[in-house]
């Protein structure tokens, strides 16, 4: 029986970029590295760009879609785009672009595919949920605020990457000026600590196996800042949730 699997290539303000597969299909979400060094990682998990299916992009900010146009022309890999994202992207020159609404479903091969709006300061972005079976990995890394579409979506999930970009103090207090930092706490910027953790009560955890924490903030967070304020939240070890480093992959975690 094939099982549902995913691992992160990195996860930050750099670049980020998310496997997710079962059986054959392989989709990479998300491409925000030069081609040289996305190969150089999914090498390092075992894969070469060629078994890639094909890219699911959530939107336009260059750490995430960086290189999703040069990946899909060398490999000819088809992309599932929203058309928003598409039309803003620097590279948008992507042969095989597949337009994609964020509140229709995608049957990928053998991955179910739930596209939702978030509120984030770009032209039509979306996170995933992806669904296997009974498996179901939902991933939320760039958005403001939580929704109840949000909410709806990501209940049940056994696996979720979720976004801890900063905490409040160290974002007010830290280098950025007052126009970026305004940015970043908005409600169309960057989820903060106990936002995540607020999720995270409001989901409920009862199925969740899997909870990696990502896009933290090197400059207005740390790992053992977020690693407390979810842990706290959730009455849990700081043991294990983990976190997505930028500077190299993850493991392979099973649904």
């Amino acid at each position: 029986m094939t099982h549902l699997r995913f691992a992160s290539l990195g996860s930050g303000s750099a670049g980020n970029a998310t496997l997710v597969s079962a059986g054959d299909t392989c989709l990479l979400l998300d491409c925000g590295f030069t081609v040289k060094e996305t190969v150089r990682r999914l090498a390092n998990l075992g894969l070469d760009p060629a078994q890639l299916t094909g890219l699911l992009v959530t939107h336009e900010h260059s750490d995430h879609a960086a290189g999703v146009g040069a990946l899909a022309r060398r490999y000819d890999l088809p992309v599932w785009i929203t058309y928003g994202t598409l039309a803003m992207l620097r590279d948008g020159d992507i042969p095989r672009a597949i337009p994609i609404h964020a509140h229709g479903v995608l049957h990928i091969d053998e991955l179910e595919v739930h596209p939702f709006p978030v509120p984030h300061d770009a032209a039509e972005p979306c996170q995933f949920v992806f669904a296997h079976r009974e498996a179901r990995l939902g991933v939320l890394t760039d958005t403001g605020s939580i929704t109840p579409h949000i909410v709806s979506h990501l209940e049940g999930c056994r696996g979720l990457i979720l976004e801890c970009n900063h905490d409040a103090d160290m974002l007010r207090e830290g280098p950025y000026p007052p126009a970026v930092q305004a940015r970043v706490a908005s409600s169309y910027g960057h989820l903060e600590n106990r936002q995540a953790a607020e999720l995270l009560q409001r989901i409920g955890t009862e199925q969740l196996q899997t909870l990696l924490l990502a896009h933290i903030s090197s400059n207005n967070n740390t790992p053992q800042t977020a690693l407390r304020c979810v842990s706290d939240a959730l009455g849990c070890a700081p043991e294990w949730p983990q976190v997505l480093a930028q500077e190299h992959e993850s493991a392979w975690f099973d649904v």
